[in-house]
């Protein structure tokens, strides 16, 4: 590979623009462990592998960009939350941060729930074998039909979200002979320390029927009432890339105080409640997320130390982990195009993807790692920012991060923890194709979603 010569960008410990101070880590070969998937390693000859294929043959059989994911990490991160929180609680498999058809069969397989949140993610979960009565449906405004083919498969809860919908699946079951399953989404007034688009039990926002005010008892009120309705529990969620428990605690508290008026008011023990999920990954070496085992000791405890404060039997407990399980598990393959020097300030380095395979850097400010995979270099550091293909500023996949200064058009590079919500959220912005999400294990690759084709696109444009 050709290693054509660029001017110089900005060395060692630079000052970014925003005025922080960076250092560059003291080697740009090493990979740390909590940003990439358990398989992944630099082999002898500087090649990153993952599940004993290495990225070149990767980016030769499949192309760049690609979701690489790590079945074997994906397995063993849904076992250890399955583990962690036993026979006595439920982990529901959040299907927003990925979802596939091979995805529903290991979370089958590996003995995890699944939560949809719309028609399409029900028609993947059941297309794939996922029994019905283990999923739960959410959304904060369904569908009548989405409804009615919940309703009709047999889903195992449904959250109710508004008033509206309270009457609108009582009504739909009632129609059908049957009586639902449901869950009632509170917003419990708890503040995450997260962005504010991803903060979700605050008042002011879309989600869940307020606590204050007596709304919330109100909704249960009226969906005791139903005969269409079989209320089994309360859920909430506040927010998501979480590390921070002490939201969980003042949200568990909170929840537990409405089942205890709800006892005391209508003479039942609902038995189930939802914490959501919400759990943040690392997606640098400056993040430091809580093991499964230590989310679940301290869950179970907060619920358990609230019922008993309250005199209420403790209800079963129910998870919903998506980015904890499959954010880790994956990186995304690019190839390097353009460099781009600016004198004082740093390196643009453009890749073969950008926004259309990871949205979230420009909606949230995410920040993300990267890594030089094809290669190891002992060139000095440089500062850098990973940018896209894409006719917008605002389409960079990786801030600031320290690069190889002799980084060339034709290397590879990767970011990690991209297993979560960038498939998922991926685009066909300036009519770019999807990348493919390739699933690795014991030395074997196989496309588990397809890279699309202009074809694709062209069979939809029908004017």
């Amino acid at each position: 590979m050709s290693r054509s010569a660029h001017p110089a960008g900005p060395r060692h410990a630079d000052v970014l623009p925003e005025g922080h101070y960076a250092a560059p880590p003291t080697d740009l070969n090493a990979l740390d462990g909590k940003v990439w998937a358990q398989t992944v390693s630099r082999g002898g000859d500087g090649v990153v592998t993952v599940g004993g294929i290495d990225v070149k043959t990767l980016a030769e059989q499949h192309g760049t960009p690609a979701y690489i994911l790590d079945e074997t990490d994906f397995r063993a991160r849904a076992r250890a939350w399955r583990t962690a929180f036993g026979h006595d609680a439920d982990v529901f498999y959040a299907g927003k941060a990925f979802l596939s058809r091979a995805v529903v069969r290991w979370l089958h397989e590996e003995g995890l729930n699944l939560d949809v949140c719309s028609g399409g993610e029900l028609a993947t979960a059941l297309s794939a074998g996922m029994p019905a009565d283990r999923i739960a449906f959410h959304g904060n405004n369904k569908s009548v039909g989405e409804i009615t083919r919940a309703v009709e498969v047999g889903v195992g809860r449904i959250v109710l979200d508004s008033f509206q919908e309270i009457v609108r699946v009582a009504h739909i079951a009632q129609s059908l002979g049957k009586r639902q399953r449901v869950q009632i989404r509170v917003t419990v007034g708890v503040e995450a320390h997260t962005h504010e688009f991803i903060a979700t039990a605050h008042e002011d926002q879309k989600f869940g029927i307020p606590l204050a005010g007596g709304q919330a008892a109100e909704a249960v009120r009226r969906a005791l009432q139903l005969d269409g309705l079989e209320v089994i529990g309360i859920h909430s969620h506040i927010g998501s890339q979480i590390f921070d428990m002490s939201g969980f605690e003042v949200a568990a508290h909170r929840v537990v105080g409405l089942l205890k008026d709800i006892r005391d008011e209508h003479g039942v023990e609902l038995p189930e409640i939802d914490l959501g999920g919400g759990l943040g990954i690392a997606y640098t070496s400056d993040d430091d997320p809580r093991e499964p085992h230590e989310i679940a000791k301290a869950l179970t405890e907060i619920v358990t130390r609230e019922c008993e404060a309250a005199k209420l039997r403790t209800p079963r407990i129910s998870v919903e982990p998506g980015r904890a399980i499959v954010g880790p598990t994956a990186f995304t393959l690019y190839e390097v195009g353009t460099i781009k020097p600016l004198d004082g300030l740093r390196t643009y380095v453009s890749v073969d993807g950008g926004m259309s395979d990871n949205i979230r850097t420009a909606l949230y400010d995410a920040e993300y790692s990267v890594a030089l995979v094809s290669r190891t270099s002992d060139a000095e550091p440089m500062l850098a920012r990973v940018v896209g293909k894409h006719c917008e500023s605002g389409d960079i996949v990786v801030k600031d991060a320290f690069l190889p200064g002799d980084l060339a058009p034709g290397d590879l590079v990767a970011v990690p923890a991209t297993g979560a919500y960038c498939r998922s959220m991926a685009s066909n912005y300036n009519h770019v194709l999807r990348p493919p999400v390739v699933a690795v294990r014991d030395g074997e690759s196989r496309v588990i979603v397809r890279r699309e084709t202009e074809e694709d696109l062209l069979r939809l444009d029908v004017g």
